[in-house]
Parts: C-alpha cells; sequence; structure tokens
C-alpha cells in the first residue's frame, strides 16, 4: 500500500513521572559515575519521554500514510476515532489532504520504546472540509479527551437518536391530535374520501394529553401538520371572499417525537441499558421501554416488529438493533415514536443536554483556546527550522 510523504522532527524533555522515577533512582542508587559498569542498569530505570511531530500528505489512505510517518498506530486508534466524530475519514479524506501529529512517547536510556504512546494533538487540511484538529485536553473534573479547537467534544453524546436516517413529522410540545381532523368537504352530491359511519374517537395516541384548539389561533393553522386545522373559506354570492365561522380543535402534549422511516428500518438502543418493557402495548403497538444510568428512560412505539430475543431483562448495548419501524397501535403512517424520560418526566429528546455534545465553557474554554495557541506557534516554529535544514 502506497503511503504518503512525511517528516518527523523529534523535540525531548523529561516528563514530570520521569522526573520523579529518576530522582527516586538517584535515592536509592546514589549519583551515577560516568564509566562505572556497575551504573549501566541504574541508567536503564530511568525512562523518558519524547514529543514528536510528524507530518505528510495522504496519498493511498490517511491511516497508511500516518503509519508511514512513524505514528506507532495504537497511539492513533483514538484520534482517528476523535476525527471519525466530526468527518467521514474513508469519504471525505482523499490523496493531497495533508496532516500533522504531535504524540508523546516514553523510552528507555537506550532509546527502546515503551507502551504504545499517545497522541497529544493532531490537525487534518482537507479539501472537503477545510481544516479540522483535535486536542488532547483535561478539564477541571480531571477527565482527559479529545476536543476540537472550537471547544466541541468529540465524544458521541451520551443518548443517540435510535435511527440513522432521521426525518422529524411530529416534535415535542403542543400539537393536534392527528386522528381528530374534519373530513374533506363533499363534492358533487358525493362523500368524500374519508366518508363513512361515523365513529366513535379512538384512544389517545401515544404521549398525548388532551386539551383544546381552535381555529382562530396560530397552533390551528398549523399544529398537526394537517390544512384541515386552517378555518375553510368560502366564496359569497356577491363575490367576496369569506371565512367560515370558528372551529374547534382537539390539541394534545405530544411527550416524545416522531421520526419518519420506511417500515422495516432498523431501530437501535439509544444507551446501554435494561429491557423493562417490551410487547403490545395499546395505542403504542409495539413498543420497548428501557432503562438507563442516570435516570434515564427510552420509549419506542408502533414498531412492526422485536429483535430475535429481545424481551424483558435483556440487557442491551447502545446502537444494538432493538426492533423495526412499523405502524402498529394508532399510527396514521409508519414511523418511530419516541420518548426520551428523566426521573420519569418526559423531556425533549432532540434538545435534551444527554443527546448532545458536550461544550466547554468559561475557564475551560479559555484554557483549551490558550493549549491551541501554543501547540500551533510550536508547530510553526518546528516548520521554520525544518525549511532552514533543507536550504
Amino acid at each position: 500500500m502506497a503511503a504518503g510523504t512525511a517528516n518527523a522532527v523529534v523535540f525531548c524533555h523529561m516528563n514530570r513521572s520521569s522526573l520523579v522515577t529518576a530522582l527516586a533512582a538517584a535515592l536509592l542508587f546514589g549519583p551515577v559515575a560516568a564509566g562505572h559498569a556497575d551504573d549501566e542498569p541504574t541508567r536503564e530505570l530511568l525512562p523518558f519521554s519524547r514529543q514528536i511531530a510528524a507530518g505528510g500528505i495522504v496519498t493511498e489512505s490517511l491511516e497508511a500514510s500516518i503509519a508511514a510517518s512513524g505514528v506507532p498506530a495504537p497511539a492513533m486508534m483514538d484520534a482517528l476515532q476523535a476525527f471519525a466524530s466530526s468527518i467521514d475519514l474513508a469519504g471525505e479524506v482523499r490523496a493531497g489532504d495533508r496532516f500533522h501529529v504531535r504524540y508523546e512517547r516514553t523510552f528507555i536510556a537506550e532509546g527502546v520504546p515503551i507502551g504504545p504512546g499517545r497522541v497529544l494533538w493532531a490537525e487534518l487540511q482537507t479539501a472537503a472540509k477545510g481544516t479540522l484538529a483535535i486536542h488532547r485536553f483535561r478539564t477541571r473534573d480531571g477527565a482527559e479527551h479529545f476536543w476540537l479547537a472550537n471547544g466541541q467534544a468529540t465524544m458521541a453524546p451520551e443518548i443517540r437518536l435510535p435511527v440513522d436516517i432521521v426525518s422529524i413529522s411530529s416534535g415535542f410540545g403542543l400539537r393536534a391530535d392527528p386522528f381528530d381532523q374534519p373530513p374533506p368537504p363533499p363534492t358533487a352530491g358525493k362523500s368524500g374520501a374519508m366518508g363513512g359511519p361515523m365513529r366513535a374517537p379512538p384512544a389517545l395516541p401515544p404521549g398525548l394529553k388532551p386539551g383544546t384548539i381552535t381555529g382562530e389561533t396560530p397552533l390551528a393553522s398549523s399544529g398537526g401538520s394537517s390544512s384541515y386545522g386552517r378555518p375553510p373559506v368560502v366564496h359569497s354570492p356577491y363575490g367576496n371572499w369569506q371565512q367560515a365561522p370558528r372551529v374547534t380543535r382537539s390539541l394534545f402534549m405530544h411527550e416524545g417525537v416522531d421520526l419518519v422511516a420506511p417500515a422495516g428500518t432498523p431501530v437501535h438502543a439509544a444507551a446501554d441499558g435494561l429491557v423493562i418493557g417490551a410487547g403490545p402495548n395499546g395505542r403504542y403497538g409495539n413498543w420497548i421501554r428501557i432503562d438507563h444510568a442516570g435516570k434515564l428512560t427510552t420509549v419506542y412505539g408502533h414498531l412492526s416488529g422485536f429483535a430475535p430475543g429481545l424481551k424483558v431483562g435483556t440487557i442491551v448495548s447502545r446502537g444494538e438493533v432493538i426492533g423495526f419501524v412499523g405502524s402498529t397501535g394508532r399510527s396514521t403512517g409508519a414511523h418511530l415514536h419516541f420518548e426520551l424520560l428523566a426521573d420519569g418526566k418526559p423531556v425533549n429528546p432532540i434538545n435534551h443536554p444527554e443527546t448532545k455534545r458536550s461544550i466547554l465553557r468559561g475557564p475551560d474554554l479559555d484554557r483549551l483556546r490558550k493549549q491551541v495557541a501554543q501547540s500551533q506557534a510550536e508547530r510553526d516554529r518546528e516548520a521554520t527550522v525544518a525549511a532552514s535544514f533543507r536550504d
């Protein structure tokens, strides 16, 4: 496999842990005197760390090109996963794009490396998405992760949406009951397409609480995504347009979101958890309820079926297929009704913090910005030094 052209500049320094080891060895063995054979085992006990900068041009693949520049593959695993949260490494990184990686590795006195090392920061310069950089940063709570230069986390949110392709047909909040719609007006003495004997209204749809809405309010004209919400307009014998009398409709609190997807689309567990409900459940149709850490619960409704072996008591992992999109229960078409509950109370799963990536703020963001500036300045100095050697 062809590899990218690369160059590496090595900068050595002894980190704090290495210095502590050296001091401990000095206390145990005394000062190291040059020229004594007995001192060799002592010196081998003094590891040191190097920060190594490597860069190059992507040729056949990013991973192969970085490996050719000398960066240990195990050290790059976390960094590549961090990049993958913001860019499609297979489809959006192409030949001719550039990369820069600074990583740290520990060595013994003879220069033999210990361990896989770790990436401190890395940058991609791509034609598809511009420049993208990740920086290893420790927040005030002691957690160390990769963050984008703008302060956004590269870690996936705790709760993911359960279908991969998302189209929201009905959001969280007030809406009109989609089953409580007036039929189309009769035409040419015939009943409309929705005609027929009057039936008692069906039970409330999942996650809805009753209320009322009138045709004179903004919600009436847009709620429920139906043209029937607007007061009808008729033509008078005198050529003047007039509104018909006000229409009163049912209004409900929709405590989840409806995600439109073709019937049979796999539904994934939003997070690791324990299945506490799975089976037919009235207006929800085929229904699953999963408890997660942090007093969070997710609910999935209208499924066409369940994943093989799924039952109450099953432990599921984030992203695991648990069922398939359908239109069972009180549903107007194939979609997934998805709810998120915090402490047993419904919350909007689209903008809840657990469904979004973390963003640094305040002192942590200030410290990250300083670290980013220092890293870029150091990289620029190294490039200047390397250019002087080439000249």
